[in-house]
């Protein structure tokens, strides 16, 4: 098992634990892969959510770059959502698990078929 698929075992138990969401693998393993090398750093492998910057940031960089969204108060809105589902008391939000927990909320899995 490579290092890609321990983290892919991680992020699944983190979503079925902490997120009470029974994960689409296959949806979960292709977000993982967009998130790039940033799944193996360790400050840029979690998702500060109490810094408005970065919250800011995967707004701009993936809702709207990524996903093709249109820029409105519900895309903060759907970051909080997935704020609130992995829990606000949780420190370590991974990037992939809160990417995943995104692109399910606004429906774009066609982005990574």
């Amino acid at each position: 098992m490579g290092k890609r698929d321990e983290l892919i075992a991680r992020y699944a138990d983190d979503l079925k634990t902490k997120c009470k969401v029974t994960p689409d693998m296959a949806l979960l393993t292709k977000v993982t892969i967009g998130c790039g090398p940033a799944i193996y750093d360790n400050d840029a492998q979690t998702v500060a959510a109490s810094d408005p910057a970065e919250l800011e940031r995967i707004k701009t960089n993936f809702l709207i770059r990524k996903l093709g969204l249109k820029d409105g108060p519900e895309l903060m809105e759907g970051i909080n959502a997935a704020i609130d589902t992995y829990g606000k008391s949780e420190r370590n939000k991974y990037r992939a698990v809160f990417y995943y927990l995104l692109v399910k909320h606004f429906g774009k899995e066609a982005a990574y078929a």
